[in-house]
């Protein structure tokens, strides 16, 4: 039975979508724009850029890459869902317009069991052997949750130009699915920021099915307080334009798919902006039992249902990518694969972002670095690589370009278009410079140089991302002229961005070489993530 969260939910029901032309117009038209966002993908999970979930084989998101360009170094906007997509969205960092942390429910310290993130039952099976001060606490902020308003008021400003709305202002028809998370008050919903129509939930999670469904297979994390949280409080809901909610006919990913296939369907006579936000595969973990049984080799159950998850993501990118081929608007369609941030410590599985250090909710590598590939045939040459770093924010400025759109004036616009890039007429690096800013923990990428200035505890690590990819040899001491360098660069750009529109809540320590469930390790490396 659903919490809070869920309110009424009404039986499935189908959905009308806005009908395109009967014929398509004479002549060339803006190519149609498909961006797909996974939820929590690490980088390892994808056999293009990784070994794929224990093995498992991810061809036809692959295949966006073979057939298009893979991005190397491509960033996410932030390390967690909700600043991530309001970059993504916006073109722009996310703490400009004040969008820093992503929006918590201030109710949670009057039940939510905090005290869990020490580790739950490995904690108290452990804390015999561990050393006391390599147990760190959250740092719960009570006078901030006390004045602090509900999830859904928290998002993105009306004020801001999305990519829907720049794409709609060249007669674009605008379709967002799945996952929004950018807030539910007045202007802040996706029908209010530039999209026609839109099918999903606003909040920032779902159920793929009913807990009890014949169809499913779950795996609970016990040792995190977040699962926990979710599978008391999740419903499985979504809603068509603001609409009351309903449950969806089948298993959420390949809902989502379906729709995105009618609606593919009912605009192929005009051109059109696709926004298909998968929440797979973020907590909680739920498989469809037919996925789940295909995979008979993988023994651990949570790894299996995990596997399970991005089988049936490769498996709807698979039938986006061939209905276009069906409705003939493959070449003139731009296809572009993303996840909002890396994998997450908190599901307990320790290769989701190797080889890189971290998790989401960090800004180590295995937090920012991100599947990143675009695909529109006969435009990019098959088989590209491009290695400087790019980031989300760069999905707008390209969309804009491709679609004939002016970028907004009287506002920085942070992305550029990678277009020229790709191509080769254009040389260099899109960024010399990219930062990240979670409350006191900043992080700039300069060059190959990569600065971590850290809160809890005071200190900068410095990387040379050119010897040292995976981030394992910190070259501070040894480089103070560039660590100061690098403080000044954070400095100046922190001038330049608002103050958070609301205040973190807790301080969540996160260990960086270990996910959540297994034992602490004494002196290993952490972080303190503000949110």
């Amino acid at each position: 039975m659903a919490g809070w969260m869920a309110g009424p939910v009404a039986p499935n029901r189908p959905v009308a979508w806005a009908q395109g032309p009967a014929t398509a117009p004479a002549g060339q038209r803006p190519p149609n724009i498909i961006l797909i966002i996974a939820d929590d993908l690490g980088i390892n999970d994808i056999s293009l850029t990784g070994s794929g979930v224990a093995g498992v084989k991810t061809p036809n998101i692959d295949a966006i890459g073979r057939q298009g360009v893979v991005f190397a170094n491509g960033y996410a906007g932030n390390a967690t869902c909700a600043p991530s997509r309001a970059a993504l969205m916006t073109g722009r960092y996310a703490t400009r317009f004040g969008y820093e942390f992503t929006p918590t429910d201030p109710n949670i310290p009057k039940w939510f069991p905090i005290e869990q993130f020490r580790v739950d039952h490995m904690f108290a099976r452990n804390i015999a052997h561990m050393d006391s001060d390599s147990v760190h606490k959250p740092i719960f902020d009570e006078e901030a949750a006390a004045n602090s308003a509900l999830p859904g008021g928290k998002g993105m400003p009306a004020s801001e130009i999305t990519i829907a709305e720049q794409l709609k202002s060249r007669g674009y028809h605008t379709i967002h699915l799945g996952k929004w998370h950018l807030g539910e008050a007045k202007g802040m919903r996706p029908e209010q920021q530039g999209f026609d129509e839109s099918l999903g939930f606003m909040i920032g999670g779902m159920k793929f099915l009913p807990e009890g469904d014949a169809d499913v297979v779950n795996s609970r994390q016990d040792f995190d307080p977040i699962d926990k949280y979710l599978w008391a409080n999740l419903p499985f809901a979504v809603q068509f334009n603001g609409g009351p909610r309903f449950a969806p006919d089948r298993y959420m990913t390949d809902y989502l798919t379906e729709a995105a296939l009618a609606g593919i369907r009912a605009n192929r006579n005009r051109p059109f902006f696709l926004y298909l936000a998968y929440n797979a595969p973020h907590t909680p973990l739920q498989a469809l039992k037919s996925d789940y049984d295909a995979l008979p080799q993988i023994k651990d159950h949570r790894l299996r249902v995990y596997a399970a998850m991005i089988r049936a993501l490769d498996r709807g990118v698979g039938k986006v990518l061939a209905e276009l081929k069906a409705q003939r608007l493959d070449d003139n369609s731009i296809v572009i694969f993303s996840s909002d941030n890396g994998g997450a410590n908190y599901i307990g599985l320790p290769d989701i972002n190797r080889p890189y250090r971290g998790w989401k909710a960090t800004f180590f590598e295995g937090g920012t670095k991100v599947p990143f590939m675009m695909r529109w045939p006969g435009t990019i040459a098959a088989g590209s690589r491009f290695a400087p770093p790019v980031s989300h924010f760069d999905i707008y400025a390209t969309a804009s370009a491709a679609a004939g759109a002016a970028l907004p004036a009287g506002r920085v616009i942070d992305g550029v278009d990678l277009r020229p890039y790709v191509a080769g007429d254009k040389v260099g690096m899109p960024h010399q410079t990219l930062f990240w800013r979670s409350g006191a923990y900043r992080v700039v990428r300069d060059g190959d140089w990569k600065l971590q200035s850290l809160d809890l505890p005071r200190q900068d690590l410095l990387y040379d991302l050119k010897v040292d990819p995976t981030e394992k040899k910190d070259v501070a001491a040894a480089n103070p002229a560039k660590v100061t360098e690098l403080l000044a660069k954070l400095k100046a750009h922190d001038a330049q961005q608002m103050p958070p529109a609301w205040a973190s809540l807790v301080k969540a320590p996160i260990a960086i070489d270990r996910p959540l469930g297994t034992p602490s390790v004494s002196g290993e490396a952490y972080v303190y993530w503000s949110n």
